[in-house]
C-alpha cells in the first residue's frame, strides 16, 4: 500500500465531498487538514512521530449532530494508507459491549481487573495501528472506570484513536455527582490527542436527498396515538396478554409484552425506565430486527435515567438498522419537548426524523412518507 501526502489526502476529501455534491464548510475544512496530517504521519509509518505540533495519540472530533463527523472519518478511513488489518473502525456502543463481555471473560482467567482489561483488548483490537470510534461518549460511572482504562491500554500500546463525539471531552460523564471522577481521564484525553470542533452552521441531516437507501433507519413509524388499528395499518399484530415474557438479558431479568420470532414488543417503562443498559440493547437489537416500544410519555415527564436511556435505546437501534415503531399519546414534537434533556436529544430528534409519522387525523406532523435527510 502506497504511502499518502497531506495534499493527496485533502484531495481525498474534496472528491469524496464533491461526489456527494456538497462543498466542505469551514469547520469540516479543518477537521479534513487535521485528519489529512494524520493520515500522511500514518503513512509514513509508527516511530516517525504523528503530528508537527505536539506528540498526539490521536484526534477527537466533537460538534453537533448533523455536521458530518461520521462522514469525515469515515472518508479518512477509506482513504488512509493502512492495510485492513492494522486498522479499526467500530461504533463505541457495539465496541464497549464486547468489551465488557471479553473483559468479564477474562477476569475469571487472570484473577484481577488490570490484566483482563489487557487481555481484553489483545483480544479485539489486537495489532492495529488506527482505531477509530464514532460516537464515543462516557454516561454511566460504573462504564467510566473501564473507559479510562481502556483509553490508557490503547496508549500505552501506541494506537493512534480518532474519536467522534457529540460531547467535548470535558462533556464526558456529565452527571455532576460523577464527573468529578472522570476529570484526570478528560485531562489525559485533551493532552494526548488533538481536539476539533465541527461546528459549523448547517446541519446536514435536513437536507433533502434524491432517494432513501432501503436499509436506511426510516423504515419504521411514530404512531400517536399507536392504537390498534394504526399497528395493524403498518403489519403489526398487537400481542395478547398470554404474550408477555420475562427475557434473560445479560444476567437481568427484563419483562417485555411479546418477544416473537424477529418482533419485540416492549413498553418505555419496562426498557427504558427499568435498569437497562446500551449492552442489553444492542443483545436484543441481535435477535429481534423489528421493535414496537410502546406507552411512550413525553420525555420532560420521565426520569433524568430514563431520558438517556431512551437516547441509548435509539442509537443503538439505529445502528443495528432494526425496524423500530414508537407508540406514544404525544405527536413527535410533543415527545422531545422540554428542557434538562440530555445533550444527545438532538441527534435522537435527528434520527427519529427519518421514522413515518402516523397520526390522528388532526394531528399536523402526520405524513404517510419519511422524512428524508442525507
Amino acid at each position: 500500500m502506497g504511502r499518502a501526502t497531506v495534499e493527496t489526502m485533502r484531495g481525498h476529501f474534496h472528491e469524496a465531498a464533491n461526489t456527494r455534491g456538497f462543498v466542505l464548510d469551514p469547520a469540516q475544512e479543518e477537521a479534513a487538514d487535521r485528519l489529512a496530517e494524520l493520515g500522511a504521519a500514518l503513512s509514513r509509518g509508527r516511530g516517525h512521530g504523528l503530528f508537527h505540533r505536539r506528540p498526539a495519540a490521536g484526534l477527537y472530533l466533537w460538534g453537533p449532530v448533523g455536521r458530518g463527523k461520521t462522514w469525515l472519518l469515515d472518508a479518512f478511513f477509506a482513504a488512509v494508507p493502512l492495510p485492513a488489518e492494522r486498522r479499526t473502525r467500530v461504533h463505541f456502543h457495539a465496541f464497549f459491549r464486547r468489551l465488557h463481555e471479553a473483559v468479564n471473560r477474562h477476569r475469571d482467567d487472570h484473577g484481577h481487573e488490570h490484566s483482563a482489561v489487557d487481555a481484553a483488548v489483545s483480544e479485539l483490537v489486537g495489532d492495529v495501528d488506527l482505531l477509530c470510534f464514532d460516537e464515543f461518549h462516557v454516561h454511566d460511572p460504573g462504564d467510566a472506570m473501564l473507559v479510562t482504562r481502556l483509553l490508557r491500554e490503547l496508549h500505552a500500546r501506541g494506537v493512534v484513536l480518532v474519536c467522534t463525539s457529540n460531547y467535548p471531552p470535558g462533556g464526558l460523564l456529565p452527571n455532576p455527582l460523577y464527573h468529578h471522577l472522570f476529570e484526570p481521564t478528560i485531562r489525559e484525553i485533551e493532552e494526548r490527542m488533538t481536539v476539533v470542533t465541527v461546528a459549523g452552521p448547517q446541519d446536514y441531516r435536513t437536507l433533502p436527498r434524491a432517494e432513501t437507501p432501503a436499509t436506511e433507519f426510516g423504515r419504521g413509524a411514530v404512531l400517536w396515538p399507536g392504537d390498534s388499528e394504526q399497528l395493524r395499518g403498518q403489519g403489526l399484530v398487537p400481542p395478547t396478554p398470554d404474550e408477555a415474557v420475562t427475557l434473560r438479558v445479560n444476567h437481568r431479568d427484563l419483562a417485555v409484552e411479546a418477544a416473537r420470532p424477529g418482533e419485540l414488543w416492549g413498553g418505555f417503562a419496562a426498557l427504558c425506565e427499568g435498569r437497562t443498559s446500551p449492552l442489553d440493547y444492542l443483545v436484543l437489537a441481535e435477535t429481534y430486527p423489528t421493535w414496537v416500544l410502546g406507552a411512550l410519555p413525553a420525555l420532560k415527564t420521565a426520569s433524568a435515567e430514563a431520558r438517556q436511556r431512551f437516547v441509548n435505546l435509539i442509537d443503538v437501534c439505529c445502528d443495528a438498522d432494526v425496524r423500530l415503531f414508537l407508540c406514544s399519546d404525544h405527536a413527535l414534537a410533543e415527545l422531545l419537548a422540554g428542557d434538562d434533556l440530555p445533550t444527545d436529544i438532538t441527534r435522537t430528534a435527528s434520527r427519529l426524523g427519518l421514522l413515518r409519522r402516523v397520526g390522528r387525523s388532526d394531528d399536523p406532523e402526520s405524513t404517510s412518507q419519511p422524512s428524508s435527510t442525507p
